[in-house]
């Protein structure tokens, strides 16, 4: 084992996120944070994809021709240094080449990760991790394998699952634009912050085919995909095409998750009616329902207020878009999956209030997930005021950032807490010029930021670093629970035999300075530039190749697979099932009413008009009153002043009698 991992086994010398209670027996070493060891742990373990994954090795995407390991065949030599990366100490990551021979034809390159510490959401243990074919063959203490492997020494670093950022938008159009971030850009900057699995947004045009847009994207990500892939499909109307597309896409193509909208009137904007009768189709089906939860009628009638007052600026994208309008939406989209029994996943959560509404549903047994995004974790919406236009226009996205900058802290701790589960980036990058397609008219100003290479960066920084969260709980918002709440698990999401050899291999310790001269992305501005950033990917395996590694990224396009999904996800669905058994609702046997029944004419002879502004005022008006001066008794027939034309009244100035002074009956 390395002099890295000897130097750990006091447990005052560990990192302060690793730090747990001292112990007087020597065994109790092996307890890290609020995890301690289990039984076996070390063990190699096999498990049985059958019941969780969609599909095991044997029926896996072919690996193409591309996609050749680094390695063909090994040579002779022993522990030949291959390459590695600069260290300081133990924090380096060597790599090299044990001995052995192999043929020719071996087209897949073995690998064996040494001297780390595995990190899974539920444990952190150290042992090594034996990889062959794509796949996590073994994972153990002082693994010894025979044969050609190539080393890699982790020094005692992190090994975790690669991260899986389940909201990305790499190809969604605007006005006949797309975004500058395509499938092989978009995926090339995960793979350099750590994420080794994207889940896209297939958005059509409203009018348009779900499944053909669906083929679509899946065509475009095959041909320059980097990392395996799959996708959500947005919804944009509801009718009975749409639903008979559903059924296609959901057993038929894989697809598990699909986006409906409370905003963008007139496009996307579903009413309460549409919005019920989709939750319960796609609940029937088994899928997870996305909603994006803005008030979208309210937020038309601002954005025209907000214009007719002169602000045309980014400015006047918060203004015309307050974050109660978020938090309503968010209640109402909860209120309705309640009724319908529905698991709702709440994208992009952007401020306290809506966070808080979330938090406070799960409290009361509500299934419902919340995602905030890299940016609302990472800044906050002060810069839509900036007297730079166009930087102020890089940060448009909806819902909005929120002003109030102390958002990211709060929402930081509630994932800490387990009240909101994933973290997504909603990375969609338009340029400057794209941006500008606004500049008289914010609401014209295409929507989106970047976010896909600082998502894990930002969460170990702001959280882990600052001891909000623990390194088990980095892994499941950045990796497991989205495996988990989408049907990925375990292939995804989990360091474990029989797992997809998606592996980051961390360094807690490094820090960087964002800068749009240094990313991935094709994006010319970066909107967390000039921030610094504990954490980072010292290496990262995708389909058990080293894809990056020493700042650099070693990929080939077209080499992320297509991961279809089932339906029916126990993490979103187990507490539905039970609950449709126990609140089912029943009617109360009882007799028949044979008493008296009163009798309503079928149509009603007076129907009261509807108040209108003009002729109905606020107020009840009281009912109206006799004039007592006037009479239709008569002594005779016809009067001498019949022809003389009544007065509606007279004042009586000096009644018989004098004036009362009587001012109160009571």
């Amino acid at each position: 084992m390395s002099d890295c991992r000897r130097q750990w086994n006091r447990e005052d010398e560990l990192p302060v996120y690793l730090a747990g209670p001292i112990g007087s027996e020597p065994k109790q070493r092996k307890s890290f944070g609020m995890f301690s060891s289990v039984e076996g742990a070390y063990e190699s373990k096999t498990i049985d994809f059958e019941n969780y994954a969609v599909t095991r090795k044997g029926s896996r995407t072919t690996r193409s021709g591309s996609r050749e390991r680094l390695l063909d065949h090994v040579g002779d030599s022993v522990e030949e240094p291959v390459t590695s990366s600069p260290s300081n100490g133990c924090t380096g990551v060597e790599t090299r080449r044990s001995s052995g021979n192999e043929g020719s034809d071996v087209k897949h390159e073995r690998l064996l990760i040494k001297g780390g510490r595995v990190v899974n959401d539920d444990q952190s243990f150290y042992a090594d991790v034996y990889i062959e074919d794509g796949l996590i063959n073994q994972v153990g203490e002082n693994l010894v394998v025979t044969g050609g492997v190539k080393v890699i020494e982790a020094n005692g670093r992190m090994v975790i699952p690669g991260g899986i950022d389940v909201n990305t938008c790499l190809m969604k159009p605007y006005l006949g634009i797309k975004p500058v971030d395509d499938f092989l850009q978009g995926t090339k900057a995960a793979l350099a912050g750590g994420t080794t699995m994207i889940i896209d947004h297939v958005t059509p045009e409203p009018g348009a085919s779900l499944l053909e847009a669906f083929e679509s994207w899946q065509e475009a990500a095959d041909k320059k995909a980097c990392c395996d892939y799959s996708m959500h499909v947005d919804i944009p109307q509801w009718n009975e095409t749409v639903k008979d597309e559903l059924k296609l896409l959901v057993h038929e193509k894989g697809i598990n998750s699909f986006q409906v909208y409370m905003a963008y009137k007139d496009t996307y904007q579903m009413s309460d009616s549409e919005l019920y009768e989709a939750f319960s189709f796609l609940k029937q089906l088994g899928a997870v329902v996305l909603v994006h939860a803005e008030n979208g009628d309210l937020i038309a009638q601002e954005q025209k207020k907000i214009l007719g007052m002169g602000i045309t600026g980014p400015e006047g994208h918060p203004l015309s878009r307050p974050e109660e309008l978020e938090a309503e939406a968010v209640f109402r989209a909860i209120t309705l999956g309640n009724q319908v029994n529905c698991p709702v996943y709440i994208t992009k959560v952007m401020s306290k209030s809506a966070a808080d509404t979330i938090t406070l549903a799960r409290r009361k047994g509500s299934v419902v997930f919340g995602e905030p995004i890299t940016a609302s974790l990472a800044t906050d919406g002060s810069h839509y005021w900036s007297k730079n236009w166009a930087k102020a226009a890089a940060y448009v996205t909806s819902p909005p950032l929120s002003p109030d900058p102390t958002t990211p802290d709060h929402l930081h701790t509630l994932l800490a807490c387990g009240d909101l589960q994933v973290v997504g980036s909603a990375h969609c990058t338009y340029s400057t010029s794209q941006k500008a397609i606004g500049k008289d008219d914010f609401t014209l100003i295409p929507e989106g930021a970047n976010g896909v290479e600082e998502r894990m960066g930002f969460v170990w920084d702001k959280a882990v670093a600052m001891g909000k969260m623990d390194e088990n709980q980095f892994v499941a918002v950045t990796s497991t629970n989205a495996a988990k709440i989408f049907n990925l698990y375990p292939r995804k999401g989990r360091i474990a035999v029989g797992s997809d050899a998606d592996i980051v291999i961390w360094d807690p310790d490094s820090i960087k300075t964002i800068s749009a001269k240094l990313q991935q992305s094709a994006s010319e501005y970066n909107i967390f530039e000039g921030l610094e950033c504990r954490g980072s990917p010292a290496l990262v395996l995708s389909q058990g190749q080293v894809v990056y590694e020493g700042d650099k990224v070693q990929v080939q396009q077209g080499t992320g697979h297509f991961i279809p999904r089932k339906n029916f996800p126990d993490h979103a669905y187990q507490r539905i099932k039970f609950r449709n058994q126990v609140k089912g609702k029943q009617g109360v046997s009882r007799g028949m009413y044979d008493g008296p029944v009163f009798d309503v004419d079928s149509t009603p002879k007076y129907i009261t008009p509807a108040p209108s502004a003009k002729t109905s005022p606020t107020f009840q008006q009281p009912p109206p009153i006799r004039n007592l001066h006037q009479s239709n008794f008569s002594l005779s027939g016809t009067q001498i002043d019949d022809n003389v034309p009544r007065r509606s009244g007279h004042r009586i100035v000096a009644p018989p009698g004098g004036r009362s002074n009587i001012t109160s009956l009571g």
